[in-house]
């Protein structure tokens, strides 16, 4: 974190150590906030925002969902994320706009307060580091995932990361990376802020939204990538035990990127190192991210 940034809050630029917000703020107190998070990568042409625009059209999907009514249009979203980059005057990082139902009234109803958007970045410090070519080492939680049921799953929300908070403390008192969560049907989902993907007999295969997975804006590019490099893919169901005798299992996600698993419930994934079709995913990811493939470069905003 770099106390000398500049956050964007509902239109004006406060120094890092004032963004601040009043302690009866309704989404603190009863998770009612959405957000995204998106990274600007260095790349030849100086910095450029990955998807900006699914990214904050996730945003404002999710704030539908929680039936917030924004202030600003997408396209003021994506302009105040292009400026804090510009003001803040950095090449790689991180950014987090958020919206939340603000202080006003206290109580479970948040319709009578007002919606706020905040948009802060900073240089993304890899939270699961592995050694050499090592996979991760993960366990399955023995939290179940939350479902539609219960929150819609579709929405980047802040309430439904208390569940997967609770399944990364768990991992890490465990003495692991991560962990792997499943559904209420007992389903694999995916890892707790990552989508998941397993390789048996060269097929890609990763979970449907429908198990209650984040419809991942990672999730997508990898698909893209993978026809675009011919390597068949399923999206289909996946069972726990399917994951333990897989060629390749690994996550993917905005912050995380691609990070290959080794080993899940002290079974070794393969050899436990990253496999082939991930690395091959991951190598042409870096290079469209970067902006060396010129037929994905529709995906990128470049600041300048």
């Amino acid at each position: 974190m770099n106390d000398k940034s500049k956050i964007w809050m509902d239109g004006k630029f406060v120094e890092w150590n004032n963004a601040k917000i009043h302690i009866l703020t309704h989404g603190l107190h009863y998770g009612t906030a959405v957000f995204e998070g998106i990274r600007c990568y260095n790349t030849k042409r100086g910095p450029a925002i990955f998807r900006l625009e699914d990214h904050v059209k996730r945003l404002t999907n999710s704030c539908k969902m929680y039936h917030m009514t924004l202030e600003y249009s997408e396209k003021e979203i994506r302009d105040a994320i292009i400026e804090t980059i510009k003001i803040n005057n950095v090449n790689d990082c991180y950014i987090r706009p958020i919206c939340y139902y603000g202080y006003g009234k206290m109580g479970v109803n948040p319709l009578p307060n007002k919606v706020s958007t905040s948009i802060a970045l900073w240089e993304w410090e890899d939270h699961i580091k592995t050694q050499g070519n090592n996979g991760m080492r993960v366990i399955v939680s023995s939290w179940a995932r939350i479902d539609s049921r219960s929150l819609p799953m579709h929405a980047k929300a802040t309430a439904n990361y208390a569940n997967s908070a609770l399944a990364r403390i768990e991992a890490v008192k465990s003495g692991v990376d991560e962990a792997i969560m499943l559904n209420m049907s007992g389903m694999v989902v995916e890892g707790t802020a990552e989508n998941i993907f397993m390789v048996k007999n060269k097929v890609l295969v990763t979970p449907p939204l429908t198990s209650g997975a984040l419809d991942g804006i990672t999730r997508l590019t990898l698909l893209s990538i993978a026809e675009h490099l011919g390597i068949d893919f399923q999206i289909c169901d996946i069972a726990r035990d399917e994951l333990y005798y897989a060629d390749e299992v690994f996550l993917t996600g905005t912050a995380a990127e691609i990070k290959s698993i080794g080993e899940i419930d002290k079974i070794i994934i393969a050899d436990g190192k990253a496999g082939k079709i991930a690395t091959e995913l991951q190598n042409l990811y870096y290079q469209i991210v970067h902006g060396e493939i010129e037929k994905f470069e529709k995906w990128l905003t470049y600041i300048n």
